[in-house]
């Protein structure tokens, strides 16, 4: 039975490749986007899975938007790695290089399999991800140290709590910068995330750029749409427009509103 990675039947930690990062221009125009905007047009181009279902925000009122740099947990297997030493093994996989590697702005993206066993992060390595400039993470997972963490206020989607620490029972931190299931949702490295209260989003890298210009026309005239609602007007002519009420709201945009 082995202990340590290096030990192990199968190399690990496994190291993915990330892709370059997306222009940060384009980021700073996506984290003006809501996450239910987000889902909404990706889903109106095609993309129909991008909802990571299951993490929740630790705290409400947080919301994030940046580069996804993933991790991966995986079953662990007694021939290939077990938890057994704790951080001194866990020190030596992908839970500990892949804080290395992290980026001002990444948003860590972890593959836990909702494990309540298995606490993927707390207060040390949140506080660890905080100093390298990381973001924000969604955990399809669970955390521990939740009250320190709290205070650190980094942004963080989890499941919920628990007392164990990451490799306690039955995952182990298996690779980084790799594609990842999260929330029945692929995420690869490089994708951007969008999250807030609604929860957390995917945006394939290669659809950001129409989602940011869908998206400004989308809440643009919906700020014209509440307008005239609260002015007593009926919703189904303005929610959403018609072809009436758009020339309506094309006319209310060269008014300067």
């Amino acid at each position: 039975m082995s202990t340590h990675p290096s030990d192990a039947v199968w190399p690990i930690p496994v190291r993915g490749t990330r892709p370059a990062t997306p222009d940060p221009a384009l980021v700073a125009e996506l984290a003006r986007v809501s996450s239910a905007t987000a889902c909404a047009k990706l889903h109106a181009d095609g993309v129909r899975r991008t909802f990571v279902q299951g993490p929740v925000p630790l705290v409400d009122g947080h919301r994030v938007t940046g580069v996804a740099r993933t991790l991966q947990f995986m079953p662990q297997r007694e021939d290939v790695a077990t938890g057994l030493g704790q951080e001194d093994v866990e020190k030596h996989t992908a839970l500990w290089e892949v804080l290395e590697v992290v980026e001002p702005g990444d948003v860590l993206v972890v593959q836990a399999f909702g494990s309540p066993f298995s606490g993927c992060f707390g207060d040390m390595l949140v506080r660890y991800f905080q100093r390298k400039g990381g973001a924000g993470i969604v955990v399809d997972g669970y955390i521990r140290d939740a009250p320190r963490v709290r205070q650190l206020g980094v942004p963080i989607w989890c499941r919920g709590t628990t007392p164990h620490y990451a490799s306690q029972s039955e995952l182990f931190p298996w690779a980084y910068d790799v594609p990842v299931a999260v929330g029945g949702v692929l995420c690869l490295p490089g994708d951007l995330v969008v999250a807030d209260d609604d929860g957390a989003v995917v945006v394939p890298a290669g659809k950001a750029a129409a989602v940011v210009a869908e998206a400004r026309d989308h809440e643009e005239w919906e700020v014209f749409s509440r307008q005239r609602i609260d002015e007593g007007a009926r919703l189904s002519d303005y929610y959403p427009l018609t072809r009436a009420t758009r020339a309506e709201y094309e006319q209310w945009r060269r008014d300067g509103r």
